[in-house]
């Protein structure tokens, strides 16, 4: 995938190695010279997975020179489990026709994906090793955008002609098993110019007669993706129909290749963590990300998170005479401004979710703001009177136990707003609101709570 920019988030969220993983990691770490021809029968006993986890969990020099050793001597199938960031750093040490034969064992989607992290001049190299049907369908995938269909589909599908029988179509599998993909849930039926026209699961192929058109055991197809649609959308389409697999087809709307769900739970897990981290702000920190690496994808947030505090800050410098004439007011103002940030960040996680998820458009939007908006009126009173009742006590002041209190109640109200309107506002513009929707929230209810709480303090309780 090969993506330049620091908040992209992993290709797949990695999960912890397996023990047998743990124990190779353990004892590379360990060894001062490494037996190659140890290790080469080792990581070839294991799960392709693990032998990524394994080169995912040494350092990079020890991958390096893993990949170097005895990489040619690995099954094909461990590189499109490796992160991109690491397929990266070890693709180099590869020889070129080692991976260019990888490829061609590999299905087309992953072939795709690990050539895509192959670098310009090496990919030549690596092409021209691969045999002319590898070559032409990864030429194909890289033609198109990134985190497209067209980049993650695969090649090989299963299709039969309107006018099939079910005889037909299983003696052709059988005959041309080599050509068909390594799991496949449907056979897509199409019409003369190859366009899908319906689909046929196997476990219903297989319970027909032989003499059984296939036209006339097809469903029609509840999802066609094309080309073009970026991987968000069809995640979304697939989670929308429950679907298995679904066909791609080209801007003629003839089939191309195949979705499968297993392709979709990958980019469900990159969307989900790239959101994730994109409203705290941050990128997707690898364990072998450099220290350097990591301040810059954070600070430029953390600049954006300065700027507005200053702004904050001026608030209250506005209000210098009041807190000196009344400390209470400098103990009681975090207060307001931290519950009002916490409703805030609770709206804006749900409204983030919901404009993933596809609930939160146009027309849903009111339902969504008004209900945000009672549910912020609603905690604000609540917590309006128990803060009110706390600090009457604490104080022995009911002027300022009202101050307060109203001061919260406001403050919800608003964070509420802000937390749906914010995110609604940057999408609308064209920016990401899991990105930034955060500083813009936080930066409102800061605002908002010193305005409302010293303001109202310094007109109530020491006469404006």
């Amino acid at each position: 995938m090969s993506t330049e920019n620091d908040t992209a988030a992993a290709e797949r969220v990695r999960q912890p190695p397996s023990e047998d993983a743990q124990f190779i990691v353990g004892v590379i770490a360990a060894a001062g010279d490494h037996d190659w021809p140890a290790l080469r029968r080792q990581l070839s006993a294991l799960d392709p997975a693990d032998i990524a986890d394994v080169i995912e969990h040494v350092p990079l020099e020890t991958a390096r020179t893993i990949a170097k050793m005895i990489g040619r001597h690995l099954p094909p199938e461990f590189l499109p489990e490796l992160s991109w960031e690491r397929r990266e750093e070890i693709l180099p040490e590869l020889p070129a026709d080692y991976v260019g034969q990888a490829l061609g064992q590999l299905d087309t989607d992953d072939a795709a994906a690990v050539a895509a992290d192959i670098d310009e001049k090496q990919l030549g190299r690596v092409l021209a090793a691969a045999d002319e049907d590898t070559r032409l369908a990864v030429e194909e995938a890289l033609s198109f955008d990134e985190e497209t269909a067209g980049r993650l589909m695969q090649r090989e599908y299963v299709a039969a002609p309107e006018g099939a029988m079910v005889g037909d179509v299983i003696d052709r599998m059988r005959v041309e098993s080599a050509e068909l993909p390594d799991v496949f849930f449907e056979i897509y039926v199409v019409d003369p110019a190859m366009r899908p026209v319906g689909a046929v699961h196997v476990s219903k192929l297989m319970r027909e007669t032989r003499e059984t058109p296939i036209a006339s055991i097809m469903a029609p197809i509840k999802a066609i993706i094309r080309t073009e649609m970026d991987q968000e959308e069809v995640a979304h389409t697939f989670q929308k129909y429950h679907l298995a697999s679904a066909p791609v087809v080209d801007d003629a709307g003839r089939l191309t290749g195949t979705m499968t769900v297993d392709d979709i739970i990958d980019v469900i897990s990159e969307e989900g963590e790239e959101d994730l981290l994109k409203l705290a702000g941050v990128s997707e920190a690898a364990q072998t990300d450099s220290v350097s690496k990591t301040v810059r994808a954070r600070a430029p947030w953390l600049l954006v998170n300065l700027a507005t505090a200053v702004v904050a800050s001026n608030v209250i410098s506005q209000f210098q005479g009041s807190i000196t004439q009344l400390v209470a007011l400098a103990v009681l103002m975090p207060i307001v401004a931290s519950m009002g940030g916490n409703a805030g960040t609770q709206a804006l996680a749900v409204a983030v979710r919901a404009i993933a998820s596809r609930d939160l458009t146009e027309s849903s939007a009111p339902r969504y703001i008004l209900r945000e908006a009672m549910t912020a009126l609603s905690n604000g009173l609540i917590f309006a009177v128990v803060l009110a009742l706390v600090v009457g006590i604490w104080f022995h002041n009911t002027q300022l136990a009202l101050v307060i209190g109203a001061a919260v109640l406001i403050n919800f109200l608003c964070a509420g707003l802000a937390g749906i309107l914010v995110p609604l506002t940057l999408r609308r513009i064209g920016a990401d609101p899991a990105v930034s929707s955060s500083v813009f929230v936080t930066f409102v209810t800061d605002i908002i709570g010193f305005m409302a709480f010293l303001g109202l303090a310094t007109i109530v309780l020491l006469g404006g």
